[in-house]
This record gives C-alpha cells, structure tokens and sequence, in this order.
C-alpha cells in the first residue's frame, strides 16, 4: 500500500470514530461525514494508481 494511501485510510479511520462518539455538536457529525466520505473516495483513487504503477510483467 502507498504512502498516500496508507494516510487516507487513516484519515477515514479516524474520521469514522468522530462519528462513533455520541453527543456531538451537528457541525462536527457533517464535518466528520464529509471528511470520510473524501478520504474513501481518495483512498480507492490512490488504492487504483498505486497497483496500476506497480503492476508491469514485461520490465524483466
């Protein structure tokens, strides 16, 4: 797993136990819902162009 990627599971991990926590302010439950939703997307994106980087039979 790359770097990036590595860094945006972690941002949606932590993004996912902001939401965990009850009694929140609505603000912070938007905020928390925008920001995993962002980093999942970005972390499928960065998920793609790391194995399509990686992946090449032919460079022997």
């Amino acid at each position: 797993m790359s770097k990036p990627a590595v860094l945006f599971l972690l941002i949606a991990f932590l993004s996912g136990a902001a939401l965990a926590v009850p009694d929140q302010v609505q603000w912070l439950t938007a905020l928390a819902k925008i920001t995993l939703a962002v980093s999942g997307v970005s972390l499928a994106v960065a998920l793609l162009i790391g194995k399509r980087v990686k992946f090449d039979p032919v460079l022997r």
